[in-house]
């Protein structure tokens, strides 16, 4: 595989809805894509920045800034033997992995396509279809929450996350239970909670959670070792888990007993399977989670989830969840809270390129 050609795009995108979190809330979307051209064809690879450094360091214009200036001249050029090696010229970039893991995962789309398979057949995928859940934003009201929820369990989602934070956590959580019964439940509350609001945590335990997701600090291992150990509801790991040496780290320390793993935020999809590969041997649970991509990133999320130890339905959610159109074809869609893997090569849909250049803002062409 020769990398003969990268295209870096950036195109604004609204969201639905208005989608909020314990840190900040989004609505307009700037969506960079990168496309590897090398033997005939084209890989897709999107990066999950977002606009501002709440939830990461990076953002939109450090990542532009890093794969422009860094990681596309090293690879340019570059024959790796395969799409997990792509990276190797770039190894002394300390971070920036949702950037590195823009172009890595369309050097995985690449060489998938030039092999004529599914990108889920090259990463070693066990199923054809995947069971997904949806993530649910800060609601202003519990009514407005309950309307949501209603709205995608008659969907057929197969699991329901709510974004929590101090405020509109616990009594929230207990009157969804009152309302929806024995639903599949979980709270995200994205680094809102210090261990000092430890009784405030506890009281969860009594709502029948699958999981809190990413209680404490992003950066904080020893904390959430602590409150895992008490509290009976699994702890869920997200930002904290950058690499495979995080996600050992807090297996080591005993810091959850569940893991997100989010391609874009690992580096790419050998750092996502390696991740894994390193729960299952621990049997612990991984599943895959969403950062607000178009049905790029969508498109790899899902390939990733059908890995066997992604047993828990992850925030892969059909197109229309969170855009009006989205920029591939056929848009993700799902039934029963199932969704069918694309059975073409590569990621199985088409980027429709003349929408977005039609929408471009920005846009740099680097050839070998």
């Amino acid at each position: 595989m020769r990398i003969e050609r990268v295209e870096l795009r950036e195109i604004p995108l609204a969201l639905r809805d208005r989608f909020e979190i314990s840190s900040g809330w989004r609505h307009d979307r700037r969506i960079v894509l990168l496309a590897v051209y090398g033997d005939g064809h084209v890989g897709w690879g999107e990066c999950v920045a977002a606009e501002d450094p709440s939830y990461s360091y990076e953002t939109t214009d450090t990542a532009w800034h890093i794969l422009a200036t860094f990681i596309i001249p090293a690879v340019l050029g570059s024959e790796p033997d395969s799409a997990a090696d792509v990276l190797a010229p770039v190894d002394w970039i300390r971070g920036h992995r949702m950037a590195k893991a823009a172009l890595e995962m369309a050097a995985w789309d690449l060489e998938a396509k030039t092999k004529d398979v599914p990108l889920r057949v090259l990463l070693g995928g066990a199923r054809e279809e995947v069971a997904v859940g949806v993530s649910i934003g800060l609601q202003a009201t519990d009514d407005a929450l309950f309307a949501k929820i209603e709205g995608h369990l008659e969907r057929g989602y197969r699991k329901i996350k709510i974004k929590i934070k101090p405020g509109r956590d616990g009594e929230m959580l207990a009157a969804v239970r009152r309302r929806f019964g024995d639903i599949p439940l979980m709270a995200d509350a994205n680094s809102a909670y210090r261990l000092t609001d430890l009784p405030r945590l506890m009281e969860l335990d009594d709502l029948g959670l699958l999981m809190i997701e990413q209680p404490l600090a992003y950066d904080d291992y020893l904390d959430h070792a602590e409150l895992q150990s008490r509290l009976a509801t699994p702890i869920c790991l997200d930002e904290s888990i950058r690499s495979v040496d995080d996600a050992q780290l807090a297996l080591k320390l005993s810091s959850c007993r569940i893991i997100n793993i989010k391609p874009g935020r690992v580096g790419g999809l050998a750092s996502s399977k390696r991740i894994h590969d390193l729960c299952q041997e621990a049997g612990v649970a991984v599943w895959c989670g969403g950062m607000l991509e178009s049905g790029v990133g969508r498109a790899h999320n899902l390939a990733l989830a059908t890995l066997s130890g992604f047993t828990i339905p992850g925030d892969i959610s059909e197109s229309r969840r969170y855009w009006e159109r989205d920029i591939v074809e056929p848009e993700f869609e799902m039934s029963d809270g199932i969704m069918r893997v694309p059975d073409g090569p590569g990621i199985g849909v088409a980027v429709d390129q003349e929408r977005i250049d039609a929408m471009l803002d920005r846009k740099d062409v680097f050839s070998a």
